[in-house]
């Protein structure tokens, strides 16, 4: 799904849905709804009929927002890649040295996973099957490549030990946001700042007295 129409259709995360469609259901609700159900069943083994009754609609008001299941799963996909996209970008502009910019790049993925923790969740299980998934995909691993580049980096300006590697170490720094997913709720409260200022420290100062 092109990002220009989820751009569009979704105006950011936790902003005005944009009204359209049957009264009752904007695209955001279908979306959140739909999200939910494909995370409790997997996206191969929902049907549009699940999201149906899951919405309490009929199968041609959901077609009335989207015109696939597919189609629900680009959105949802790109809602994630987005704002991980966007926390990239903001911190390749910064200056300073790679290790600061990888802390803050941490801190910012922990910000997006829960501002839009169903999203992010659906993201990880995604597996390349199908060519909204591939797409998915590559998007990711544009944003995995960054963080081990900030990793390189940072090796080489003596702020991390030289016998690390560096695309092992940027997984294992990022599994540690992701691993949140397992255990935060969709409808908790969460605060990331500290979230993100343990998984830094952790990381980078261990947990050793």
């Amino acid at each position: 799904m092109p990002t220009a129409v989820a751009a569009s259709a979704l105006a950011s995360a936790g902003g005005a849905p944009r009204r359209r469609g049957r009264p009752g259901h904007d695209l955001t609700s279908v979306l959140n709804a739909s999200v939910a159900v494909f995370i409790e069943r997997g996206f191969d083994g929902t049907s549009m009929e699940d999201l149906s009754q899951r919405l309490g609609i009929s199968k041609s008001a959901i077609y009335h927002h989207v015109e696939s299941k597919d189609a629900l799963l680009g959105l949802a996909l790109d809602h994630a890649l987005t704002a991980l996209e966007s926390a990239a970008a903001q911190t390749r502009g910064l200056q300073g040295s790679a290790v600061v910019r990888l802390e803050t790049l941490l801190r910012r993925s922990v910000e997006v996973l829960v501002d839009r923790l169903p999203y992010v969740t659906l993201l990880l299980r995604v597996r390349g099957n199908s060519e909204v998934e591939r797409d998915a995909l590559a998007r990711r691993r544009r944003i995995d490549r960054f963080g081990a580049d900030l990793v390189t980096q940072a090796i080489a300006e003596g702020d991390l030990r030289p016998d690390l590697d560096p695309a092992v170490t940027a997984r294992l720094l990022f599994g540690l946001v992701n691993s949140l997913t397992e255990w935060l709720k969709p409808d908790g409260r969460h605060d990331p700042t500290p979230l993100g200022e343990a998984i830094v420290t952790m990381a980078f100062a261990g947990i050793r007295a």
